[in-house]
């Protein structure tokens, strides 16, 4: 039997698990790395922790699969998106990879849009507008911030394919990761020559461009001798996905009015679609698909989980404390806290602008909030107020498709989030809309593992694929009594942020 190796480069860790050819899990392996954020507004990594992690987790993965590394027939790499590499042309890395949450870009998305003719012209070229998370502008600020070191530039590479770099000795990329670095004309799915020639920009700096499913590479004798034998020299490597749309393979999120709602550090809703179409007021992002000829919509929340982790560490030291002699998890007693409080929190709301926002304000300077305090105000209701905020914000996210005439007749949860029911729930009561999970999750992974099992062979394309493999739970029906509730406090709770939006830029000039 064939075995299928799916590799996430994640923020906080990377994942890597094994698959059979009937997509049941055999095993799986994390290894974590560390964020800086040397100023504020900054997010960085070192590359080559990425590396040192799949090291630790691949090996793990195998020797837990109980599989011989020739039994692995190809595999898969995923990871977070925007994330810029740059290598010199010894293929040293240059400086830190500047993260997707980075928000130090607003003068060089500034510079994008002028130098590309304006919104409209930008939006025709690459089908998105400038935004701090996006490649292109990261690019720009190295090249205006710190010229030497762009003057030694040679290559251009996102994290997932700095990884396959090291694998196979290739610079490549795949169509899904290359639409977010504002860079790639995503209707015709190639580099945009245009947007390049504007900015500035030497096409040869960047990778190779495949269809996710397509084989990119293969690992080489160093690689293997670097994995200690785990993975055989020669196994084949697909093109991969980047995380949002690698996840929404492995939820089989491949036709049609089907859309993943997705609760890690970041919350993505995203909607499958048969033909590219680009939001005129670019709240919504338009991507290229990992399957291949179609594309995707996709809403971003920057600060999701990453809401409830602040929480947990800002206000949840007892819970830790609990947790730490009862082996338990902290989040399952913040949760608890957050069911005691009644629906609405009593007009208590968070806005979980923590780390700016994408989708629909592309704000870089909002800033998380609570708003509503009373004495009444206790734990729980402050917990409950975070997750309801962030269902609000992911409600935002399906309002703008809705707005765009996208279909979305059913919705699956997924990632970190999804494992609680009172997640899923509250995703269902916001939204008015029933919501699944998925009986196995392993989100991208899992996805990029299936790619590979396309692309040498054993499934015809991505659909049959993911119609061997993916199988969803029963669904949960929203609560029409707190549908109703989130119906009244969802428009007070979109209003604030216009009502606040000059106040978070004076504040964040003041702190200049």
């Amino acid at each position: 039997m064939a075995f299928y190796l799916g590799i996430d480069i994640g923020t906080s860790s990377t994942r890597a698990i094994i698959i059979d050819q009937k997509g049941k899990l055999r095993g799986a392996a994390t290894a974590g790395h560390t964020c800086q954020s040397p100023k504020p507004l900054w997010s960085e990594q070192a590359p080559g922790e990425w590396w040192q992690a799949v090291k630790q987790a691949v090996p793990a993965a195998v020797q837990a699969a109980k599989v011989k590394p020739a039994d692995i027939a190809g595999l898969g790499l995923s990871g977070q998106m925007h994330g810029l590499v740059l290598l010199n042309k010894k293929n040293e890395v240059l400086r830190p990879a500047i993260l997707w949450n980075d928000q130090r870009t607003g003068a060089e998305c500034e510079e994008i849009t002028r130098r590309a003719g304006g919104r409209a012209a930008l939006l025709k070229l690459v089908s998105n507008p400038a935004l701090t998370g996006f490649t292109a502008p990261k690019i720009l600020w190295v090249r205006n911030h710190e010229p030497r070191t762009f003057a030694q530039a040679a290559r251009i590479l996102l994290p997932k394919d700095y990884v396959r770099f090291l694998l196979t000795g290739e610079y490549a990329t795949e169509v899904s990761d290359a639409s977010g670095m504002l860079l790639l004309d995503v209707n015709k799915r190639v580099w945009s020559k245009a947007l390049l020639s504007r900015l500035h920009l030497e096409i040869a700096m960047l990778p190779e461009c495949f269809e996710s499913h397509v084989v990119s590479g293969k690992v080489t004798q160093a690689a293997s001798e670097a994995l200690g034998g785990a993975l055989l020299p020669g196994t084949p490597v697909v093109g991969g996905g980047g995380d949002c749309a690698a996840g929404a393979v492995g939820a089989g999120i491949v036709e049609s009015g089907v859309c993943s709602v997705s609760i890690g550090t970041s919350g993505v809703v995203f909607v499958h679609a048969d033909q590219p179409k680009t939001d005129p007021l670019g709240r919504a992002h338009t991507f290229c698909h990992a399957v291949n000829g179609k594309w995707h919509n996709m809403g971003v929340t920057l600060c999701a989980g990453g809401s409830l982790q602040w929480f947990r560490n800002a206000l949840g030291e007892p819970e830790g404390a609990v947790a730490r002699l009862t082996g338990g998890d902290p989040y399952d007693l913040i949760v608890k806290e957050a069911l005691g409080a009644p629906t609405g929190c009593e007009g208590l709301c968070f806005l979980p602008y923590l780390t700016g926002e994408r989708t629909p304000h592309a704000d870089p300077l909002a800033k998380g909030c609570f708003v509503g305090i009373t004495p009444r105000a206790n734990k729980g209701h402050m917990a409950r107020a975070v997750i309801e905020g962030v269902a609000y914000s992911l409600r935002e996210c399906i309002h703008v498709f809705r707005e765009l005439k996208v279909p979305v007749r059913e919705v699956r949860v997924m990632g970190g989030g999804a494992k609680n029911l009172f997640w899923n729930q509250m995703i269902a009561d916001v939204f008015g809309q029933g919501t699944c999970g998925l009986r196995a999750s392993e989100g991208a992974a899992y996805g990029v593992a299936l790619l590979a099992a396309v692309g040498t062979k054993a499934f015809k394309n991505v659909e049959e694929a993911c119609a061997v493999t993916v199988r969803t739970c029963s669904p949960l029906k929203p609560d029409p009594q707190r549908v109703q509730v989130y119906d009244k406090y969802y428009p007070l709770w979109q209003n604030l942020y216009h009502s606040l939006r000059d106040d978070f830029a004076a504040l964040a000039k003041a702190h200049e």
